[in-house]
C-alpha cells in the first residue's frame, strides 16, 4: 500500500478520519506506524496529501489529514476487455487501474464462457475492491468507470460508434494482418482486447467496420494479463 485511500465514510470532520479493518491492519502490521507518524493519504476521487497519526490501537486509526495535491492524470484510454476468467479479471483490473485507465468496458465475445458472467467477482463491491488495490499501488485516487456489455453485436453496432467518436480505435489481435503497436500517442484511444485465444474473425471484422484498426505486439502471443500492461506502456510511453 503506497497510499492510504480514504472513503467518504471515514471523515468525521473536514480534516479528521477514523479507519478500521484491512487498512488499519496494514498500517499497524506492515507500515508499523506509531502516533506522530505521517502517512501518504488520498480521498477517493479527490485530492491527495498527508495524514498524521493521532490514535492507533487495535480498534481504530485516527488521522489528521491535509489534502492539497492533485492525483496523477488519467490516461486518455478506454479499454474494451472481453471478460476473462475471474482470477485473471482481478489482476487485470488492478493493473489497468494502477496504470491510469479511465474507463473499462467488460464485454462479451464468442470465446467468453457464459459462466464467467455469473461470477460473484462481478459484484460491485468485489470489483471496487480490485480498483482500490490498484489505486493504492499506484498512489492515485481516481476510480475508473466500469461498464458491462453482455451482448457483443448490439454493443458494437449500437453503442460503440458513439463511444469511439473523436477517438482512435485499436484492436489488439495477433497475426500478420495489422501494424505493430503504435507508440507515444497523444489522442484519446479506445483499445479492444480479446479473450484467451483472441477475437474470432467475425468480431475483428465488426470492430474494423466500426472504425478500429488491427495492431499486434509481434510474433509472441501473450496472456491477456501480460498483454495489457505492455500495450498500455507502448501506446503512451
Amino acid at each position: 500500500m503506497n497510499l492510504l485511500l480514504l472513503e467518504e465514510s471515514d471523515f468525521v470532520s473536514d480534516a479528521r478520519v477514523v479507519i478500521s479493518g484491512r487498512r488499519l491492519s496494514h498500517v499497524s502490521d506492515i507500515h508499523q506506524a506509531c502516533v506522530g507518524d505521517t502517512l501518504r493519504v488520498g480521498r477517493v476521487n479527490g485530492l491527495m496529501g498527508t495524514g498524521m497519526v493521532q490514535v492507533l490501537d487495535t480498534q481504530q486509526l485516527v488521522l489528521e489529514v491535509s489534502l492539497t495535491d492533485t492525483p496523477p492524470p488519467l490516461l486518455p484510454l478506454t479499454v474494451l476487455l472481453s471478460l476473462p476468467r475471474p482470477k485473471m479479471l482481478k489482476r487485470c483490473l488492478q493493473t489497468m487501474t494502477a496504470m491510469g485507465v479511465k474507463r473499462i468496458v467488460l464485454m462479451n465475445s464468442y470465446r467468453v464462457e457464459k459462466s464467467f458472467w455469473q461470477s460473484p467477482w462481478l459484484a460491485e463491491a468485489k470489483l471496487r475492491e480490485q480498483l482500490v488495490l490498484g489505486l493504492e499501488q499506484a498512489r492515485d485516487t481516481q476510480l475508473p468507470e466500469i461498464i458491462f456489455e453482455k451482448r457483443f453485436k448490439p454493443f458494437v453496432e449500437d453503442r460503440l460508434p458513439a463511444m469511439l467518436q473523436g477517438k482512435q480505435g485499436l484492436v489488439a489481435h495477433p497475426g500478420d494482418n495489422g501494424r505493430f503497436c503504435p507508440r507515444q500517442l497523444t489522442e484519446e484511444v479506445v483499445l479492444a482486447i480479446g479473450p484467451e485465444g483472441g477475437f474470432i474473425p467475425y468480431e475483428v471484422e465488426k470492430l474494423e467496420a466500426c472504425g478500429f484498426e488491427r495492431i499486434h505486439l509481434g510474433p509472441r502471443i501473450l496472456r491477456v494479463e501480460n498483454a495489457i500492461p505492455v500495450l498500455i506502456s507502448k501506446l503512451f510511453d
